[in-house]
This record gives structure tokens, C-alpha cells and sequence, in this order.
């Protein structure tokens, strides 16, 4: 991705999935990375894998974003290092899978703040520096689960749902000062979502690869999309829904993902 080439990157969730894919293609392109998520070990690794191959800076910042702070924390790490961020790939997430009144409350507001809160908290830190500078562009990692009603992921599609529409308003209103913002929306992907939340993976379609869904998210961002679905089923699948009443598509829905007897 050459549209980035000798500016900087500030990837959040960067130690796996779709965050390290984007790191990796980046830094292939010549981008500078600012990599940020809470495991150093996976950090420090992948960032010195990358400035060794690539002839690129690659730095560190640990921060959780599922605590109130952790996006101050973030900026005060490039501004005390004078780094200009040119795009910001607001990546980090995380779903639960479930009944809503079985599930723990504290993850459910955990997974609300980094999938929410955190993303308007670090996209209003950096929007002005890029506004001054006259160019910036911000990615934000949604979800094919934004397009409608999902029973028993009911939080994580309503947080996502939240960043598509908040990507492409953004999108819009900053237009006039050049800067380019963009909502990826991937489907099942080789990614630890599934681990994490809890769930196992409902769609009998192969997931697509971290790789491929960075590449689509990089490349609609560069062609000045507002949002951009990866792979075409999923985009049909998307489309589909503009059609088919919103309850009745969660009674469909509802039926693929309830849990078996025995899980939560």
C-alpha cells in the first residue's frame, strides 16, 4: 500500500487478526507503525519482524482500551514522540456470544467500550491534527454484522452497527477538509474472534483470510469509500437484507445462531 509511503500508521489490536494483517501490509508498502494492543510480547515481535524486513519504524505502545484511559494513553505516546499519525486503523474489537441475560455484565461493558467508546475516543484525539495538516485518512473495523439485528451476539452487531454508521457520517462531514474515512465490514474471518467470544462460527462458507480483509479494507480506504464490504457473498448477503423486513430477518437469524443445549 503505497498510498502510505514514509507516513504513519497507528494500528489498534495490532498483536492479532485482521490488525496484524494490516500492519504487515503497510509496513510491505513503506508505512511507519505506531502498534498498539495489550499483549507486548506479540507487539514487540511483530514490530521488530517488521522494521528488520521492511526498513520501516516500528513502535510500541501497551494499552486496553476497555479501560476509559487507554486512548489518552495511545496519543500521549505519539505526542511525546512528535508523530504525526496519516492514518488511523481503529481495528480493536472483540463479540460475545450468548444469551444477553446469562452473560457477564463487565465483558458486555467492556466489549461496549472498546467497540464503541474507545473508537470516537482516539478517532476525536487524532481528527484534528489531521484536519490542521489538510489529509489523514481513518479506517474503522466493522462488521457484516452491522446490517442488521444478530439474537445472541445481540451487544457486539449493535456496536457494530454503531461504527459503520459513525464511519460513514464522519466520512462526509470531513470530506471538505480531505480527509478520507472508512468502514470495513468483513464476515467470518481466520481470525480469534471466535475463541474470544465464545462462539463457534455459524456460516458454512469458509472464512476469508486476515490478509484478504485488510487488503479490501486498505484498498477502499485509498479509493475514498465511505464503507466497504469484503467478498461478494457478503456484500450480496448485505443487500439482501435492504429488502426483507428487519423482524422477520431476526427470527432467520435468530434460528442460525441459538445455542445448543449445554452452551450459554
Amino acid at each position: 500500500m503505497n498510498n502510505w509511503h514514509g507516513k504513519w500508521a497507528l494500528i489498534t489490536g495490532a498483536s492479532a487478526g485482521i490488525g496484524t494483517a494490516l500492519a504487515r501490509e503497510l509496513a510491505a508498502g513503506g508505512t511507519n507503525l505506531v502498534l498498539t494492543a495489550r499483549r507486548r510480547d506479540r507487539l514487540v515481535g511483530l514490530a521488530a519482524e517488521l522494521s528488520a524486513k521492511n526498513n520501516i519504524r516500528a513502535l510500541v505502545c501497551v494499552a486496553d482500551l476497555a479501560q476509559p484511559m487507554g486512548p489518552e494513553q495511545i496519543f500521549s505516546f505519539t505526542e511525546e514522540k512528535r508523530i504525526a499519525i496519516d492514518l488511523l486503523a481503529n481495528n480493536a474489537g472483540f463479540g460475545m456470544y450468548g444469551e444477553f441475560h446469562k452473560a457477564r455484565l463487565d465483558r458486555l461493558l467492556e466489549m461496549t467500550q472498546v467497540n464503541v467508546m474507545a473508537v470516537v475516543h482516539i478517532t476525536r484525539l487524532y481528527l484534528p491534527g489531521m484536519i490542521a495538516r489538510g489529509s489523514g485518512d481513518i479506517l474503522i473495523v466493522a462488521s457484516t454484522a452491522a446490517f442488521q439485528a444478530v439474537p445472541y451476539i445481540s451487544t457486539y452487531s449493535a456496536t457494530k452497527s454503531f461504527d459503520l454508521f459513525f464511519a460513514e457520517g464522519l466520512a462526509e462531514e470531513v470530506r471538505q477538509y480531505g480527509i478520507r474515512v472508512c468502514a470495513l465490514c468483513p464476515g467470518s474471518t481466520e481470525t480469534e474472534f471466535f475463541q474470544v467470544a465464545g462462539q463457534r462460527n455459524h456460516t458454512k462458507a469458509a472464512p476469508e483470510t486476515a490478509e484478504k480483509v485488510a487488503h479490501v479494507g486498505l484498498a477502499g480506504l485509498a479509493a475514498g469509500k465511505s464503507s466497504v464490504i469484503s467478498g461478494f457473498k457478503n456484500w450480496l448477503g448485505a443487500e439482501t437484507l435492504r429488502i426483507v423486513p428487519r423482524r422477520t430477518v431476526a427470527r432467520i437469524v435468530a434460528g442460525m445462531f441459538r445455542p445448543k443445549e449445554g452452551q450459554a
